[in-house]
């Protein structure tokens, strides 16, 4: 299929004048691409190895604001550079923006190495430790957002008061609503296809105007790396499209919510699928339980890397597919963890936990990191549960809200553990950002509102 190319067929693209701009991209804590647009030609002739950046692109918030507080850049230390290294194997064309390739960049400091808090740097070491204990994890996230008539135009310039979704009415599986939607979303697919993404298909959603595109499964770190292109690519086609889309987790809550369920399996070097055990129930091997069983455990802790802004939480409502307890059942989309695949060699987990707000790279690593522990301490898999979990009482449920996610996650001894306290200080120091954040704009907006009663 078309896709990643080599470095050598790059530099005939530039010499034909096929391709004239090369984006070297970075992965920011909210995981977008964040780096520079290179002439090619200058790109081929050396600026390949390496480019620098602020080091405060990894301690801003949304808006971009240069957030206090970080141990890693400040004024104190004069927010310095960091090195963005391309990393070769992710070069690729990318067919809706005109002469244009883009590689993703690992970032390093001044003497080489991966900075730890780092996205794509924590995921790759959770990698190494799944291929020391001879496993090589494979993931697939799914994505869901909800597209718009609105141009972001628009919606800068005052339109959120008229916000229009592409359709009016719930259209999961509808193939004539999707019909009257093909102008954005087969560009998507074919867009995204061009430029090396392993596509499969798209879908409405469960609600008017919310899409869903899917892409194959692959090793945990292309998985990542697939994820923010398709995200990246999505808003810049419906921006093309004169349209628009969201990828919050819950843009309003009469609406469903958008979700991007993580997918987890593990498999031997040679390719063999290692939560696979004919004789068992539903197919699971005594390692798949033990990885289950370590996410279970360990559910609590990690959701402030599944769900990482206050708006995440509001997802998590009963009765419209989102999960709110972290249990685990056999094909049952209640449970915040679900084994799909049941009795046979796809079996796997699927995380129903993250929104598509989610930073890939985290959300991997943060579950590979217990499943690993939970292999590592030979967990015992509790009992599944059956039914409807919404309306269980008495069993483990998902954080409410992310001031109490954060607190747990700073209190967390296996993340600690697998990813090093000073990461889990940095990110926990964002969620405390994003929560006091939050306060302040309501507390405004509720100060504006009595001032204009008065």
């Amino acid at each position: 299929m078309p896709g990643n190319m080599t470095f050598d067929a790059l530099k005939e693209a530039v010499a034909r004048g096929e391709i004239d701009t090369v984006l070297v991209a970075g992965i920011d804590m909210q995981g977008r691409l964040m780096g520079k647009r290179f002439h090619a030609a200058f790109f081929v002739n050396g600026g390949w190895e390496e480019t620098h950046c602020c080091n405060y692109l990894l301690t801003v918030d949304m808006e971009m604001t240069t957030v206090q507080g970080y141990k890693s850049s400040s004024w104190q230390t004069g927010y310095g550079d960091y090195v963005l290294k391309p990393d070769m194997t992710t070069l690729r064309p990318i067919p809706w923006l005109p002469g244009t390739a883009l590689v993703l960049g690992d970032t390093l400091d001044h003497h080489g190495h991966e900075v730890p808090h780092s996205p794509r740097a924590i995921l790759k070491r959770q990698v190494a430790r799944a291929r020391a204990m001879g496993f090589e994890p494979m993931m697939a996230t799914e994505l869901e957002f909800y597209l718009f008539e609105n141009s972001y135009e628009n919606l800068r310039d005052g339109g959120l008061a008229a916000l229009k979704p592409v359709s009016s009415y719930n259209e999961d599986y509808h193939i004539f609503q999707t019909t009257k939607e093909e102008d954005v979303m087969r560009a998507i697919r074919n867009g995204l296809y061009g430029a090396g993404i392993p596509v499969e298909n798209s879908k409405g959603e469960a609600d008017a105007g919310q899409e869903e595109v899917n892409y194959r499964y692959s090793d945990a770190l292309d998985t990542a790396d697939n994820h923010v292109i398709v995200k990246n690519g999505i808003k810049e086609i419906a921006w093309t499209k004169g349209k628009s889309v969201t990828f919050m987790a819950k843009y309003d809550h009469r609406k469903a919510g958008s979700s991007s369920h993580v997918h987890q399996s593990l498999w031997t070097k040679d390719g063999k699928p290692s939560f696979f055990d004919h004789d068992d129930k539903h197919g699971m091997s005594t390692t798949m339980k033990h990885y289950i069983a370590g996410q279970l455990a360990h559910a609590q802790e990690l959701t402030a890397f599944l769900a990482p802004y206050v708006n995440s939480y509001k997802r998590f409502t009963i009765g419209m597919f989102a999960p709110t307890k972290a249990v685990w059942s056999a094909d049952n989309r209640t449970a915040g963890f679900r084994v799909c695949g049941v009795h046979s060699k796809a079996v796997r987990v699927e995380c129903r936990i993250p929104g598509s707000d989610v930073n890939p790279y985290l959300a991997c690593a943060a579950l590979l990191a217990a499943g690993l522990a939970g292999i590592e301490g030979k967990m015992e898999l509790e009992p599944e549960m059956s039914g409807d979990m919404y309306n269980t009482a008495g069993i483990r449920e998902i954080p409410h809200n992310l001031r109490d996610a954060a607190a747990l996650l700073n209190s967390s001894k296996m993340l600690r553990k697998a990813f090093g306290d000073d990461v889990i200080d940095h990110y926990h120091h964002a969620a405390q950002w994003e929560i006091s954040e939050t306060d302040r704009v309501v507390t405004d907006f509720e100060l504006q509102r009595l001032l204009e009663r008065a």
